[in-house]
């Protein structure tokens, strides 16, 4: 297997060819050669990133059979905003074309007016970040928690300070966020909150659902999330104004940027077996920190107590490349070479942004942090143990040969080719 190595990742070595990756190396401290040095990969065709499901194929063929699947309206999305509404334990759920739309309706329903400020974490779906400047207001950005990495307590209070007339919470990477601290910050001076709970369907925050605490909520159904039709989110609220807010932005006659049938009827099944895939993945993320948690560079966030339980679309690990002895960089090409499903996490939301497109209230040292250091691992194969299983020692293979990884990435980076050398 061959790979190609963006230019970026190191200053060039010396100016020999390398024609072939050697099969041998000299004082290798395990057995096993990692993929990127020219061993076989762990996962030659990588890890699903959906487990097959009978009662979805089902969902889709009975749709094919009462023709449901093209109708307006025959029922299916009707009945899954009824056992959303049950799922959340809230009274009102309108479903929608995407839960970044859903969020742009839970803010409009909430009064934010241009020129508004709206508190976010400067660590976010960046997707948060322009629906706030599309109502034409600005994005106020809040630090992480050290521990949780979610949006801070006390940076939301400074916020507030500042004269925010919303905030965004967004539940991100596993982490979760102490909405009932949240919610008693946010109500003594008035501010909505917009729970975003779009990565953690079926969590529970305190003995609540995520998604059902904010004065809206706000799920996706986007492609390979927890519950997925490829498209779609749903907003979530107790509130009947903000639910009639709602619903008249998304009814012009007819509903507008509606969920279709068949994205409903392949959604039932999936929300039924919610919970019980949630438990397997928050197993598999038992496990591999179990196993991971004392390897040098690794680090997972602090759990959130009191009656709270994760749910897991992407975990999130920081990665501190000093003590790994790669940059997060080459890991993920080292990991990528193997198979295993990780990536970056986002971008900073200060970070290559103009600061008139934004305000805080100080440095955003932790959201810096997560730019630089986040590593999410999709949830796919958090539901296959024997994968599990397979990753660990391949993680800590790279990591004890991690020097060997990085003079092999150098040498190959610039090799010299017909057009001549490459340049960092």
């Amino acid at each position: 297997m061959s790979f190609s190595f963006p230019r970026f990742l190191l200053k060039p070595c010396g100016a020999s060819r390398l024609t072939s990756i050697p099969n041998r190396f000299q004082g290798n401290p395990m057995s096993r050669l990692p993929a990127i040095l020219g061993g076989e990969p762990a996962f030659p065709k990588g890890t699903p990133a959906l487990v097959p499901d009978e009662a979805i194929r089902l969902a889709l063929q009975n749709a094919w059979e009462d023709h449901s699947w093209a109708a307006y309206d025959a029922g299916k999305t009707a009945l899954l905003e009824e056992q959303l509404k049950q799922r959340f334990g809230v009274s009102q759920a309108l479903t929608c074309a995407s839960g970044t739309l859903a969020v742009e309706v839970a803010l409009k329903s909430l009064g934010i007016q241009p020129g508004d400020l709206v508190a976010m974490a400067a660590y976010d779906y960046p997707g948060n970040f322009l629906t706030i400047h599309a109502l034409g207001a600005m994005p106020f950005l809040v630090d992480l928690d050290p521990g949780t990495c979610q949006i801070s307590l006390e940076g939301v209070a400074a916020a507030l300070r500042a004269g925010v007339k919303a905030v965004v919470a967004s539940h991100l990477h596993g982490g979760l966020i102490p909405m009932k601290e949240l919610l008693s910050l946010c109500g003594e001076k008035g501010v909505g909150v917009v729970e975003d709970a779009c990565q953690c369907p079926g969590a529970m925050v305190q003995g609540k659902p995520a998604g059902s605490w904010g004065d809206c909520g706000v799920i996706s159904f986007g492609g390979s999330k927890l519950l997925t039709s490829g498209r779609g989110g749903a907003l979530l609220t107790s509130n009947p104004a903000l639910a009639q807010r709602a619903r008249v932005q998304l009814t012009r006659g007819s509903k507008v940027a509606a969920l279709s049938e068949i994205q409903a009827a392949v959604l039932l099944p999936q929300l039924l077996s919610l919970e019980d895939k949630n438990q397997t993945r928050s197993a598999g993320a038992a496990l591999l920190h179990s196993q991971l948690k004392s390897l040098p560079g690794f680090s997972f966030f602090s759990p959130l107590p009191d009656q709270s339980s994760p749910a897991y679309y992407k975990l999130g690990i920081l990665f501190d490349a000093s003590a790994f002895g790669l940059s997060r960089e080459q890991f993920l090409l080292a990991a990528k070479a193997e198979g295993i499903p990780v990536d970056a996490g986002f971008a900073a939301l200060q970070v290559g942004r103009s600061p008139r497109r934004w305000q805080s209230a100080g440095p955003l040292p932790m959201a810096a942090k997560a730019h630089e250091q986040m590593l999410v691992l999709h949830h796919g194969i958090l539901a296959q143990e024997e994968s599990l299983l397979k990753m660990v020692p391949v993680v800590k293979q790279i990591q004890a040969q991690s020097s060997k990884i990085c003079q092999e990435i150098q040498r190959r980076l610039f090799t010299p080719r017909d057009d001549g050398p490459l340049q960092p």
